[in-house]
């Protein structure tokens, strides 16, 4: 994985990034990710938690402190983030709770900022309940939804949202461009720095080469690599050829 961060200027050995994973996950979906950012000069902090045990306000306690108080204790001088999914909110919730002097910057792939609707839709039936645990239930997309009760960003936040799905039948519940959980449209956050759209569906968007280069962009820059021969996707939406 080393070659994906090839490009980017080592870091200073003293900015850490501590890394979380998504909803019915491990730590080993985010090992690619891991490799990179090592090899780009950021000492790394791959966490492993259960994400289906306990309610969002808990788990972002139990998942987040730990790993920050051992960057604290390393002497970081910078603690960054780096999620998937459901490791997008926990980061949001532990830091309307927290106050981190050595708050670097955030990455989040594939998060539900303003939830699913695919919770909406399945949160009652006890498959998705076994499944996804009392988590899983608190992604929806109402006013009273985790997502929504954590208000806006007020650190530098870069997303990148996925626009393909492997799951048609959750594809058929979202409206508009999805990565088969989340729409694009509710991957962004109010406050966010920037927002990149990447042709990978939501189980792979952690694994794909280009959004490992991203993030590795957005963590040592502050803004995703956008080359004039990449258009955006307004220019891109509102192109006749």
């Amino acid at each position: 994985m080393a070659v994906f961060a090839a490009n980017i200027p080592p870091a200073p050995a003293i900015e850490h990034v501590i890394l979380l994973h998504g909803l019915c996950r491990t730590c080993r979906s985010m090992a690619p990710m891991a490799e990179a950012l090592r090899a780009a000069g950021y000492v790394v902090q791959n966490v492993d938690y259960p994400s289906r045990s306990a309610p969002i306000e808990v788990l972002a306690e139990r998942a987040i402190a730990p790993p920050v108080a051992a960057c604290d204790a390393a002497g970081a001088t910078r603690i960054h983030f780096v999620t998937h999914s459901l490791g997008g909110i926990l980061v949001r919730r532990y830091l309307t709770t927290h106050r981190l002097p050595h708050l670097g910057r955030v990455v989040m792939l594939g998060p539900p900022n303003q939830g699913s609707e695919v919770v909406d839709r399945l949160r009652d039936w006890w498959l998705f309940r076994r499944l996804n645990g009392p988590t899983g239930a608190q992604l929806g997309t109402g006013p009273d939804s985790v997502p929504h009760r954590l208000g806006p960003v007020t650190y530098p936040v870069g997303v990148i949202a996925g626009d393909r799905s492997i799951n048609w039948i959750n594809s058929l519940l979202i409206p508009g461009p999805d990565d088969g959980k989340v729409s694009v449209a509710r991957t962004r956050i109010a406050g966010m720095t920037d927002h990149l759209v990447l042709p990978s569906s939501h189980p792979f968007l952690m694994r794909d080469h280009t959004a490992i280069r991203q993030t590795a962009c957005f963590l040592r820059h502050g803004r995703f690599d956008r080359p004039s021969r990449w258009p955006t996707r307004t220019e891109e939406a509102g192109s006749t050829s």
